[in-house]
């Protein structure tokens, strides 16, 4: 009796195994084709396009189907993302640099960057990102500035130049400590910790991710102390008007029985 129940256990859990695995499947084969329908819905509105300046945005939208490369596992079809997502981030470069659409042209470049950082092609990761880097400090974009500096310090840990690395994400937390961006603080910190990772130097490593979750931690209080705060509030006036109301009406009340004596 016992075996008979365990061969069932057996069946049934290899059935459920091989039903998840269906599923996932299932999921991949639909997420591809939604991609796949995606794409050529872009793709058919481009001719549709009256003036140039329209077919950047439908060229990114193009760019941003593949730059999820990074989420694929087959090498070949990984690659063949990447190529996407560079050539038609590139087509909208070209008409963002025509008209001189600053926020096009460094989200491309943060693009650019990102598909040849992970093709370890470091100089032109390196030439991209800094670009990116010099648009957002022209317009004083302070959060652009420390996203390009960590991705920069990224790429030059990646080739080992790490004093200058360091020097970047110095850089960043100072202007994240300095304008008061906790989040980005918090993941300044975390970027510390991988660089130290790659140096093999794990208890730095350690402290800047206890930073990290110690940063990450207070903006959670934070949050829930401004929320408890606006609940207070909201019943403060509930209560006051609640009070407001009962006075009304026993006031009310005390004028409608004067008159009902006047009456009478």
């Amino acid at each position: 009796m016992k075996k008979l129940l365990l061969l069932l256990s057996l069946i049934f859990c290899t059935f459920k195994l091989f039903a998840a695995d269906e599923d996932a499947d299932s999921l991949k084969q639909r997420t591809t084709l939604l991609h796949t329908d995606r794409v050529d819905s872009l793709k058919r509105e481009l001719p549709m396009m009256l003036f140039d300046s329209l077919k950047a945005p439908i060229y990114t939208q193009i760019a941003q189907q593949y730059m999820r490369f990074d989420t694929i596992n087959n090498k070949k079809t990984r690659v063949a993302y990447q190529y996407a997502a560079l050539n038609n981030t590139m087509l909208a470069l070209h008409y963002y640099s025509r008209y001189n659409d600053t926020i096009g042209l460094r989200n491309s470049f943060n693009d650019l960057a990102k598909v040849y950082h992970a093709q370890h092609k470091y100089a032109q990761a390196k030439w991209f990102i800094l670009q990116s880097n010099t648009l957002s400090r022209i317009k004083n974009d302070n959060p652009n500035v420390i996203a390009s500096l960590l991705e920069l310090a990224s790429i030059k840990a990646d080739i080992k130049d790490y004093k200058l690395a360091m020097k970047d994400l110095n850089e960043a937390l100072t202007i994240s400590s300095k304008n008061h961006y906790p989040q980005l603080e918090s993941q300044v910190q975390l970027n510390y910790a991988m660089f130290y990772d790659k140096m093999k130097n794990y208890a730095k490593a350690d402290i800047a991710m206890k930073r990290s979750q110690s940063i990450d931690d207070s903006i959670k209080r934070d949050e829930e102390e401004k929320l408890m705060a606006k609940f207070n509030a909201r019943d403060s006036i509930q209560q006051a008007k609640k009070k407001f109301y009962s006075v009304n009406s026993r006031r009310l009340s005390k004028n409608n029985s004067s008159k009902k004596i006047v009456i009478l």
